[in-house]
């Protein structure tokens, strides 16, 4: 009698540690199944709007015969720069340094010339250069012509460009956040129907991207007093993306 009773303790105790082995077992099989059972789609959707500010980077280039010279140069005029930009109603808030260099500038001595042809003796400083540039908000475009001019009038040799945006993106990011997810789905929907089965509750979304196209100054101005620079400044192109995943129902 004691022999039975340890002989079935025996197979209790392989029965308990059986039942969790399988189910172990047979864990990964059932996730990978439950993963096989979704479909991810990405989306995109763009929404566009009439920029209301630009930004205009703009600055002075100076040279001297030493870095001293040079920079004192270039302060002055940017001085004189930042002033212009102020009086023209630009805010202090709306102007921000973007860039300083000081570099130097060589040139060949002219000395004689090596056996392959080139002069024999290195490069050589003859004086220095200095760049400083501006960033400058302007909230009224109505303004952007007069202030591009006011720039060149006050000393600036240097304009890189201009960008268009909106000083709020918000409800045009949403409009394109709205139109990706409304792309995923049209491609999920197409998807199940040509596979023959049927979209579940969504699993997750994951927003992956959302920017603004660049839109620079499309007219080109010449360096020189005229009447008011032409700009047009189109619209502003929003881009959102994201990828969507529903589960698969049967």
């Amino acid at each position: 009698m004691t022999r039975f009773r340890s002989s079935l303790l025996a197979a209790a105790l392989l029965a308990a540690v059986a039942v969790p082995a399988t189910i172990a077992a047979t864990a990964p099989a059932l996730a990978a199944e439950a993963a096989a059972q979704t479909l991810s789609l990405a989306g995109e959707g763009s929404a566009s709007a009439v920029p209301d500010q630009a930004t205009v980077t703009s600055g002075v280039t100076s040279e001297g015969k030493t870095a001293r010279e040079a920079v004192d140069a270039n302060s002055k005029a940017m001085g004189a720069l930042i002033d212009a930009f102020k009086k023209a109603g630009i805010q202090p808030a709306d102007l921000q340094t973007s860039g300083f260099s000081v570099q130097p500038r060589y040139t060949n001595s002219g000395g004689g010339l090596s056996s392959s042809g080139g002069s024999d003796e290195p490069p050589r400083i003859d004086g220095y250069e200095v760049r400083n540039q501006v960033s400058v908000r302007i909230r009224d475009l109505t303004k952007l012509g007069a202030i591009l001019d006011t720039a060149v009038e006050a000393g600036s040799n240097q304009i890189d460009g201009v960008n268009f945006g909106l000083a709020d993106p918000t409800p045009v990011l949403d409009k394109a956040r709205e139109a990706a997810v409304a792309d995923a789905r049209r491609k999920a929907e197409l998807i199940a129907k040509a596979a023959g089965v049927k979209l579940g509750r969504i699993v997750t979304i994951v927003e992956s991207g959302a920017d603004q196209g660049p839109r620079p100054m499309i007219a080109a101005y010449a360096m020189e007093k005229a009447a008011a620079v032409p700009i047009q400044a189109g619209e502003s192109e929003f881009t959102a993306r994201v990828t969507v995943t529903w589960e698969i129902a049967q």
